[in-house]
């Protein structure tokens, strides 16, 4: 048998360590750079949407890694200062860019972590063997990876530095930023939507400026590059923003991003998976630390409510953020002569029946009844009428998503800022209401807002019009239908029986607080037998009953 091959320690190796204030000061000038050329790369933003935002994403995750290495004790060692980068890069990534930025630092900081096991602290075996985990990280962590992005840009500096390691650190970073490059000049002519619109890859460039950045610390000298919004191939069509067609190259109005941490592992390919089937453009991405895992997800959709709530099913969700594609563009396009808002913050809900009305009323909510109908121009009237600077809108399903645009359009505005909760019920409405807070600021306010309503299992009980196929069988006119959702998954003689059934159902998975907002057509009697069921079958379970006259309902319920 032939002897182990030593470790570079145990041949005595005195190649250079790196220093962990590189790194820092790495993370710094990316940073610096990522902000300096934001608008340049904004500007070439067209693939997978173009919306304008590339550049400001990934300055505000890289910034975040920089912060967050400049905070690590000064005298942390390389594997501790990089794994601090990765983790703030992962927990503030915006965008699809910015979750493939924060891939870059994880592929850095595990190979951080490889090379303090193997007693290997040279550069090579840290930006090398990084750039080659980070771009097999990337590319699993898309759903459909595409030829012509930053993953190509990515794998070929990857590669370009593999077969480079015997250089020195300069030379390097050197060799793995002009593949970058040569690599970024190539994206037209392998990705159509840039060809049409004679631009490079927005996510490459932004990848250049990285590898740049370490070359400047290595060197002092900072690579000259050519200004690439300002190549345009022959017979390239003028690019179509968001602000002149929303969904750009995708049929998807909204992206959605969250943190999960801690889920079972066989889940998160399910919940890629569902995320594919409702949207587009889903990336996943996670990193291990003291805390332990914690994932990045993102999709763009037209059903943010449901994005949300698969999350909430897998694990532990944070830091929601919803927004639309045209906001941004609406906002641009409003008169800046407006007068300044009177009031901070407001909250429009979109409510059915007297009772939920007067209840949304007293928790401080401007209340748009939806009992004879309901328009979007109505909707932005309310939203209007608050006289706010930051409003909360929930419309607890009673607007389809097309229809929100179009509220956005209305009551958007220079001074105005607008944020929808995706709320499909009243019920999870009066969750999120709970806890409002006007003293936090808007951002955080409103992702607990979201938060709390996607915790929050919702259900109804309805009256059949007619035969119906459902998952519980087949109902008959007068049945009362059982919907956990919009599936419905009981039927009963009548609203008791149903109601029961339902409560059995949901409080199956656990539960300590159920809300009920009672319809028109529930009387007392069966208030106070449901009571005394709740009291009976599930001791401990608080119950919560609301008169609030919704006519298309006979009730709904919500289980915390």
């Amino acid at each position: 048998m032939s002897d182990p091959v030593p470790t570079p320690a145990q041949r005595g190796d005195r190649r250079p360590r790196v220093n962990p204030q590189l790194l820092r000061d790495w993370a710094r000038a990316a940073a610096d750079g990522l902000a300096a050329g934001r608008s340049e790369i904004n500007e070439l933003n067209v693939f997978p949407i173009p919306d304008s935002d590339t550049g400001s994403n990934m300055a505000f995750t890289m910034n975040a890694a920089a912060d967050a290495a400049e905070a690590v004790d000064a005298d942390a060692d390389v594997a501790t200062v990089t794994r601090a980068m990765a983790d703030a890069a992962v927990a503030h990534a915006r965008g699809n860019s910015g979750i493939i930025l924060s891939q870059v630092l994880v592929g850095v900081a595990d190979a951080a972590s490889i090379a303090a096991t193997e007693g290997d602290h040279t550069f090579a075996r840290l930006f090398a063997g990084g750039l080659q985990l980070a771009s097999l990280a990337a590319v699993r962590a898309v759903s459909e990876p595409r030829e012509g992005t930053v993953l190509t840009v990515l794998r070929e500096a990857a590669v370009a530095a593999g077969e480079d390691m015997s250089a020195s650190p300069a030379d390097l970073a050197r060799t793995a930023a002009e593949a970058a490059a040569d690599a970024l000049e190539r994206t037209p002519e392998q990705l159509a939507e840039l060809a049409y619109a004679g631009v490079v890859d927005a996510g490459g460039r932004g990848l250049l400026v990285l590898l740049d950045a370490m070359v400047l610390v290595l060197t002092g000298v900072a690579n000259k590059r050519r200004n690439y919004r300002g190549l345009l191939v022959e017979g390239a069509l003028p690019v179509q923003r968001a602000d002149e067609a929303c969904d750009g190259s995708s049929d998807m109005d909204f992206e959605v991003m969250y943190l999960l941490d801690a889920p079972p592992e066989d889940r998160i390919g399910r919940l890629r998976d569902y995320l594919a089937e409702i949207g587009d453009a889903v990336v996943i991405v996670g990193d291990s630390s003291e805390q332990g895992e914690r994932f990045s997800v993102h999709v763009h959709t037209n059903e943010p409510g449901k994005a949300v709530e698969a999350g909430a099913v897998v694990g532990a969700i944070s830091d929601v953020r919803i927004s639309c594609f045209a906001l941004d563009a609406l906002r641009a396009a409003s008169t800046d002569d407006e007068p300044l808002p009177k009031h901070k913050r407001a909250v429009v809900v979109i409510a059915k029946g007297s009772g939920a009305q007067e209840l949304f009323a007293e928790a401080g909510a401007a209340v748009v009844s939806a009992d004879d109908g309901l328009t979007a121009e109505a909707v932005a009237e309310a939203i209007r009428a608050t006289d706010a600077a930051h409003v909360v809108v929930m419309a607890n399903g009673e607007l389809a998503s097309q229809e929100l645009v179009s509220v956005a359009a209305g009551a958007r505005s220079t001074h105005r800022s607008v944020v929808f909760i995706p709320t499909l019920s009243m019920v999870q409405c009066l969750s999120a209401l709970a806890v409002h807070d006007p003293a936090e600021s808007p951002d955080v306010d409103a992702y607990a807002m979201a938060e709390a309503a996607a915790g929050t299992r919702w259900g109804s009980v309805r009256r059949s019009d007619g035969p119906m196929m459902t998952l519980a069988g087949t109902s008959e006119a007068g049945d009362m239908l059982g919907y956990i959702g919009s599936d419905a998954l009981v039927i009963g003689d009548d609203p008791f029986t149903a109601t029961t059934a339902l409560l059995d159902l949901m409080l199956a998975t656990g539960g300590e607080l159920i809300t009920v907002l009672a319809g028109s057509l529930l009387d007392e009697e069966v208030i106070t037998r449901l009571e005394d069921h709740v009291k009976r079958v599930f001791p401990g379970v608080e119950l919560t009953v609301y008169p609030c006259g919704q006519a298309d309902s006979v009730l709904q319920v919500g289980v915390e």
